[in-house]
This record gives C-alpha cells, sequence and structure tokens, in this order.
C-alpha cells in the first residue's frame, strides 16, 4: 500500500489556502492509496472553536472526498466540529475513492498543556476500520503519548497506525521517539504526519516519519513542506508478528 503524508505552513484559519496547498504538493502524485494529512489541517491548531468550525456542508469533507477521488485511494486529515453547547471536537475523517466513509475520530486525549481541554471535549472511542485488507487505527497527536490506547487498538488486530499532529518542534526528539516505540511494541507500521512552519503560538518541524513494524524509519519529511511517501507490506508485518509471537503474550 502506498502512502503519502503531506506537510506543509498551514496558512492560519484559512481553509481555501490550505486545501491550495494540498493541491500543490500532490501534483505530482499520480496515484496514491491513502493520503493523509495534519491535525486540523484546513485551520492550524486553533482554539478558536466558532472560527473554524465545520459548517453543514463541510468544505474539509468535500475537499478530502474529491482528493480521494482524484488520487485513487483514500485521504484521512483533521477538522473541527462544534457540539450545540458551543465546545469543540478534534476530529480525523477518512474517505474512499468512492465517496464512502471510512472512519471518524474524535481525539482522546486533548492536550491540557495548550488549554486545549479548556475548549474541546475529549472522545471515548478507538476506532479499527478495515481498508484494502488492513485493519487500520487512527489517532490525533497528544495520543501518542499513551500507549494503552494503541495496545488496546493493536488487540482489536489493527496492523497500521495513523497519528496527526501539530506537534511543535520543541518537542522534535519526543515525537520520533514515541512514533517509533508504538512501532516497535505493537510490532504494527506506523505513519506520523506532522506540520511545519509556524502559528502564532508554535514552530512546527516538520519531520512527518513511517516507520515500520521493527522500528525502521522507511521515509523521513524533513523540516520543510513536501510528501513522505513510503509503500508498506503487510506480508512483512505478518511474518514479523508470526517469527517474534510478542503481542500474543499480552495479560500473561
Amino acid at each position: 500500500m502506498k502512502v503519502a503524508g503531506c506537510q506543509w505552513d498551514i496558512a492560519w484559519e484559512d481553509r481555501a489556502a490550505n486545501f491550495r496547498m494540498v493541491d500543490g504538493l500532490l501534483d505530482g502524485v499520480e496515484q496514491a492509496d491513502l493520503v493523509v494529512l495534519p491535525e486540523m489541517f484546513g485551520t492550524g491548531f486553533s482554539m478558536n472553536v466558532p472560527a473554524i468550525a465545520e459548517k453543514e456542508p463541510s468544505e474539509t469533507e468535500v475537499f478530502l472526498r474529491d482528493l480521494a477521488n482524484r488520487k485513487g485511494g483514500a485521504a484521512l486529515g483533521g477538522l473541527v466540529r462544534a457540539d450545540a453547547d458551543g465546545w469543540g471536537r478534534n476530529e480525523l475523517i477518512a474517505f474512499d475513492s468512492s465517496g464512502g466513509e471510512l472512519t471518524r475520530y474524535q481525539k482522546i486525549r486533548t492536550f491540557r498543556y495548550t488549554r486545549e481541554s479548556d475548549h474541546f471535549r475529549s472522545g471515548t472511542e478507538i476506532e479499527v476500520f478495515p481498508y484494502r485488507d488492513w485493519k487500520v487505527a487512527p489517532f490525533i497527536c497528544y495520543d501518542l503519548r499513551f500507549p494503552e490506547l494503541f495496545r488496546t487498538a493493536a488487540g482489536r488486530g489493527a496492523e497500521l497506525f495513523i497519528v496527526i499532529s501539530s506537534w511543535p518542534t520543541a518537542r522534535v526528539d519526543h515525537w520520533i521517539t514515541l512514533l517509533r516505540a508504538r512501532a516497535i511494541e505493537n510490532l504494527a507500521y506506523v505513519v506520523g504526519v506532522n506540520r511545519c512552519g509556524s502559528d502564532p503560538a508554535n514552530q512546527y518541524p516538520g519531520r512527518s516519519l513511517i516507520v515500520d513494524p521493527l522500528g525502521k524509519i522507511l521515509a523521513d519529511g524533513g523540516e520543510e513542506a513536501g510528501v513522505c511517501e513510503a509503500t508498506l507490506d503487510r506480508e512483512i508485518l505478518l511474518a514479523w508478528r508470526n517469527e517474534f509471537p510478542a503481542l500474543q503474550d499480552i495479560g500473561r
């Protein structure tokens, strides 16, 4: 499965500009089985829920559906919705090439350090969805620091973890280390897609990574805008899980 993760300097609270940037980055990518875009990719990591929450019809969902159709695969990215009481939901959504919804996930661990938890309601459900013979579990940014979430997903059969993020430069070493750790401990592929550039609060390092089940980095997006690409091989994953059956010893 060919995966393409896009990173760029997200335009602040400007969906149209960010949609154009994604199209430009993917212009040279004729086909991808899965395109992954960062957390809140249309607006940046803003706490201004009234300004950034999706209206109906959702511009971001329309864009992702069209992108999936054009690239002949699935497209996954982050967006914000608002509940009736004004609280936000930091979500991601994925569509297949026919426009069908594959999954919708709400960030479980909202980031207290930046007061995200004062504006966004935490999700409660871990999602594992089937896609082209794979079982895929999506997560968002701060979720990465909580291995129990990933272990639960692995227990439900997850073979590929997707982590979309707005992870700052100040903690880039944590980002790299934790992505590799989640791959190693769960014998799974991990795709981490982060933004680069800056917003009013932080600098961002990019460093989108694709990691194999042994923790080897297959692709590194570096620090500039671009596309991080790799082809994932499920047979390699299954062979490693058979040779090194650590997941079978959980709970012993």
